[in-house]
């Protein structure tokens, strides 16, 4: 004999409560393993090739050397921090001067990035990118 009711196999429910519980899991571990940083930018005009003026007379020029030497307007310079200092002697004199950083071809880009955020911490506002000839 054979009983309608028995012979359906009754159907589970499936729990959602797990899966939520997963989801919120992975959303905690990457919210703790993703470091929100704050990305700055730094605002920098690069002239197109052959529309640079020859030389700005009241330009700062800052030339950063294929080994990382700095000089501002000719003179060599030891470290970041004399830059920053010598720039910011120069805008006080001249505030609103515009700064040239010349580097040279093979500079890493980090070493440019240091020699601009130095000079910005000086008072620079307005800078110009060029490229080292």
């Amino acid at each position: 004999m054979h009983i309608e009711g028995s012979s359906r196999r009754r159907r589970s429910l499936v729990s959602l409560t797990p899966l939520i519980d997963v989801v919120f899991i992975l959303l905690v571990f990457f919210m703790l393993a993703t470091s929100f940083l704050d990305w700055r930018s730094i605002v920098v005009d690069v002239p197109a090739d052959g529309g640079g003026e020859a030389g700005e007379p009241t330009a700062i020029v800052v030339r950063i050397g294929a080994d990382g030497a700095l000089e501002l307007d000719g003179a060599f310079v030891r470290d970041t921090a004399a830059l920053e200092q010598a720039v910011r002697a120069e805008l006080a004199r001249e505030p609103g001067r515009l700064l040239i950083v010349r580097p040279d071809d093979s500079v890493r880009l980090q070493r440019i990035t240091q020699v601009v955020e130095r000079v910005q911490a000086a008072g620079a506002m307005r800078m110009r990118l060029d490229r080292g000839d």
